[in-house]
């Protein structure tokens, strides 16, 4: 561990010269939309709120009717479906499993009332009198008015709020179990919304940033996008989320300057583009927006054609830290086949992974594949008789290989195959990004932080389990297939992984001096894993050098090209190492 932290964990990107277009506070917010109003289209005297599903929108309508004193306001909860109607419509979406449920085809104006929307449409159609505001999900679908504005909201604050009893969109399930109210959001509400909000994106007028309760903040859209199109086309970092775990550990602690006041960090989501957030500075004051409109509005410069045309709008790569330093095992899991989970759940493609060592403690190990000479009838009815009774704990040592984990081991986990980290791990995930597909198998008798048994998915498991992956072949084919593949002067290139089956290729550099990079046409995503710090620079100077500390996960976008990383700080000298991922074309 470094002696300490350096950790950035509000990662920002640099936005001074659209300061002057950002406005704090609903008074403030309220004046500069009543002079765009002035200035807008007098014949429309109509303002238009659009929201995404998650937004307070009870405290948006509130403050606006406070300072703007509308003549009229169209709430669009009043004509949305009724919860049943709602219900009928997503049942078979939605499912009975707690967890799971299939990817939504469904468009917005589905979840409307056609009357009351018609109605709706109808009075702004001839509004003539006064100020008419429009606010809620979907706000747009009625008129978009002189001024359209889109309150936005990070997924990841999303499921905080999820947790203080917030419900779904119109649904009043405050007390339902948080698992259920994110499957519902995960496979269908924010599905709905992400296609709504990129047919109106380039037409917002203003962005209102919503992450902070009753701290809102408003941003020109024209500034929003100059940021998103800057950030397409150098290094970032999204801001990283940190969550408690029933297994979870110490490390993140330390190494990442966290609340010593809470228990345990089992989670970092370093680089879940889906869940994360941007952070743009102006003038010291921050923006935060969801950093999936960066890989929606600009797919090609982040992503590369080639990737892009593999995946759509879709982020493929993902890394997060599972701490476990001091904590207890993960759960014995297995994710899906890309077969089995594009039937089961709309999804096309699979959670393909693998674990990095960053640190290791004493006796680490991984769980990984079976022994040798598995008896595959024998392990269901263990994990059956230990899913009906506690009494019955399965005897993972006697089934499942175990392997000694030091620094810098690299493991694979193609899909299919049984694994879970060990104790005193501290892995960096490098993994595809359907991250909500994992089937446990076995949670060593634990229960949730919420004092609940967490969600066993063992017929699903066994259906994709691959009982051929047993120690021989693991030894082989999964663990530490290091590889050098390239070197030069204080410098050398090795590839690691991943499986053949799977479509991320990682690499390793280790390297005391400068060493050249190029994202070739495709998305790439590094960790500094070894030294303090470095900086990534520009051959031709498109962009300001960029700087990068211990453990911190960045993306390159495709669009940059060549680029340069050299070690800085007090360790230069020393041997650095970082891992990079992208996707083979």
């Amino acid at each position: 561990m470094p002696r300490k932290s350096n950790y950035d964990k509000f990662p920002t990107i640099r936005l001074d010269d659209q300061a002057d277009q950002l406005h704090g506070g609903y008074a403030a917010i309220a004046n500069h939309l009543q002079e765009f109003l002035r200035q807008a289209d007098r014949r429309r005297n109509i303002l238009t709120v659009d929201t995404y599903p998650g937004v307070d929108d009870r405290e948006v309508l509130k403050e606006l009717v406070r300072y703007l004193n509308p003549a009229h306001v169209i709430n669009t909860l009043d004509i949305k479906k009724s919860e049943v109607q709602v219900r009928s419509l997503i049942e078979r979406y939605l499912t009975d499993d707690r967890i799971f449920g299939v990817l939504t085809c469904h468009e917005l104006v589905e979840f409307f009332d056609a009357e009351k929307l018609d109605e709706a449409r109808r009075i702004a159609e001839s509004w003539s009198d006064g100020l008419l505001l429009i606010c809620g999900v979907g706000a747009s679908l009625v008129a978009r008015g002189a001024c359209l504005v889109f309150a936005d909201m990070a997924r990841w604050e999303i499921q905080l709020r999820y947790r203080r009893g917030l419900s779904n969109w119109g649904a009043e399930n405050s007390d339902e179990d948080f698992f259920r109210k994110y499957k519902r959001s995960y496979f269908i509400e924010w599905r709905v919304a992400d296609r709504h909000k990129a047919q109106l994106f380039n037409d917002v007028d203003f962005f209102l940033d919503t992450n902070t309760a009753n701290s809102p903040k408003l941003l020109a859209g024209h500034s929003l996008r100059k940021g998103l199109q800057r950030t397409a086309n150098r290094p970032f970092r999204v801001v990283p989320f940190f969550d408690p775990a029933p297994w979870g550990g110490q490390w993140m602690k330390e190494v990442c300057d966290l609340d010593r006041g809470v228990a345990n960090f089992g989670w970092c989501f370093d680089c879940v583009p889906e869940e994360n957030s941007l952070l743009f500075d102006m003038g010291g004051i921050h923006f935060e927006v969801p950093s999936i409109n960066l890989v929606h509005q600009h797919p090609i410069e982040l992503l590369g054609e080639k990737v892009h045309a593999r995946f759509g709008r879709e982020f493929p790569i993902r890394f997060d830290f599972l701490d476990t330093m001091d904590g207890g095992n993960l759960s014995f899991q297995v994710h899906p086949l890309s077969e089995y989970i594009r039937q089961a759940f709309g999804m096309h493609y699979t959670q393909d992974e693998s674990y990095y060592m960053l640190d290791t403690g004493d006796a680490a190990s991984v769980f990984l594949g079976f022994n040798n000479e598995v008896d595959p009838a024998a392990v269901v009815r263990d994990l059956r008789a230990a899913q009906a009774s506690a009494d019955r704990p399965f005897p993972a040592e006697k089934y499942v290989a175990q392997w000694p984990a030091q620094k810098h081991d690299h493991f694979l986990i193609p899909a299919g195959t049984v694994h879970c980290s060990g104790k005193n791990c501290m892995v960096l995930e490098v993994s595809a990004t359907p991250y909500i597909f994992t089937f446990k198998m076995w949670d060593w008798g634990r229960l949730g932080l919420d004092g609940q048994p967490r969600p066993v998915h063992l017929d699903h498991a066994i259906a994709n389990v691959q009982w051929n992956r047993t120690a021989d072949w693991v030894r082989k084919n999964l663990i530490n297939r290091v590889e050098v593949v390239a070197a030069g002067d204080g410098w050398r290139e090795e590839r690691t992984g991943l499986h053949e089956c799977e479509f991320i290729e990682t690499r390793r550099h280790w390297f005391t001096g400068p060493v050249r990079h190029d994202t070739r046409g495709g998305v790439n995503v590094l960790n500094l894993v070894e030294g303090e710090e470095i900086v990534v620079e520009s051959p031709s100077a498109a962009f300001d050098p960029f700087i990068v500390h211990y453990a911190e996960t960045f993306i390159v976008p495709a669009g940059v090209g060549a680029y340069s990383i050299r070690p800085s700080g007090p360790s230069a000298g020393s041997e650095y190492a970082t891992i990079k991922a992208y996707v083979r074309t």
